[in-house]
């Protein structure tokens, strides 16, 4: 089956995607493109997020020495927005959306990234992490916490100074709703956690298995879109990253190290992707459906210039990829 044309299911978001293997057979084989590294330095006068410096908004950085969060100057959502809702005939509606939206600088030094950082400094951006997600989620208006970071030019993200983003929000996002109801529907039909049954079955196969640390294995998902994406996620049921015990949060950041800096060598370039967190709605209520996990998506396909793109029967069908997850999950064993 992996070796021809065949559509696979997304469980999480109950959609599928097209794998077409025979048009890119063997795609880590070949010459793969050398790129001088770009030497950045330790402290940039021009840069917006090293300490001391003014940013865009005016304000200026404090010269911390760790991580350093802060409002983002050019939020999307606001927190006093008031409500509003809008319907046109049953066809068109919009409602108003209250929110908070923050930058998490992981590191005062510019040019370290995840990939760069060791686990103890990692595990100081997990701690970060957990403290937002608990700050931002016991606010009345919050039911939902988005952790993420954007890494690359490719990705949108123009200023490579280590940081990320969390937005909280009122409403659930298109994709954690999805990902809900598919999770609390399997929950309802067979009593279990849907990802917790994903991690035993990936641990019983290890076709997909990239790298397990402790209870926190990454494996390229049976359903993945994007070529080398990876999923993160615990084998013992955690809803949120609030819940992980602290070895487990040792685990996780180094799971990330290990799994950014394998990218980083797959092609010999500080690998471009967008990373976040998928975890119980902060609602109030138990959502023990919830199992907490981290998807990675990075867009490269053959080399450090050639990306895939969602073009043409992506965007018009469904998502279409070149190489199984199964080779992935090969290619980057080789390189963790």
């Amino acid at each position: 089956m992996t070796d021809h044309p065949h559509r696979r299911y997304n469980p999480l978001t109950r959609e599928w995607v097209l794998v077409s293997p025979h048009r890119m057979e063997r795609p880590w084989q070949g010459q793969i493109e050398k790129h001088a590294a770009v030497e950045l330095p330790a402290y940039d006068p021009k840069c917006y997020l090293c300490p001391g410096n003014v940013r865009a908004g005016g304000a200026r950085n404090p010269s911390y020495t760790s991580t350093f969060v802060f409002e983002n100057d050019f939020a999307a959502l606001q927190p006093d927005t008031p409500e509003s809702k809008v319907e046109d005939d049953s066809l068109l509606l919009a409602q108003s959306e209250a929110g908070i939206c923050r930058v998490l600088c992981f590191s005062p030094q510019h040019n370290l990234s995840l990939s760069r950082m060791d686990t103890a400094q990692v595990r100081g951006v997990v701690d970060f992490w957990v403290e937002q997600y608990r700050e931002l989620g016991a606010k009345d208006f919050v039911r939902h916490v988005q952790i993420f970071e954007n890494r690359g030019e490719m990705m949108g993200c123009s200023n490579p100074h280590p940081h990320g983003q969390i937005w909280a929000q009122h409403n659930l996002p298109e994709q954690v709703s999805r990902e809900q109801d598919s999770q609390a529907a399997h929950r309802a039909s067979y009593g279990e956690c849907l990802l917790c049954n994903y991690a035993a079955l990936e641990l019983r196969k290890r076709e997909r298995l990239v790298a397990r640390i402790g209870s926190f294995l990454a494996v390229v998902p049976f359903w993945a879109v994007w070529p080398f994406e990876t999923l993160l996620f615990s084998e013992r049921h955690i809803g949120s990253i609030e819940q992980m015990q602290p070895k487990e949060r040792d685990e996780l950041a180094a799971l990330l190290v290990k799994v950014t800096a394998g990218y980083d060598r797959l092609f010999g370039v500080p690998f471009p992707y967008t990373m976040g967190f998928h975890q119980r709605p902060t609602d109030g209520e138990r959502h023990e459906e919830w199992h907490m996990h981290v998807h990675f998506y990075p867009p490269l396909l053959r080399s450090a210039t050639v990306r895939k793109f969602m073009v043409g029967y992506e965007m018009l069908g469904n998502p279409q990829r070149d190489l199984t997850a199964e080779h992935a999950a090969a290619r980057l064993r080789e390189v963790l």
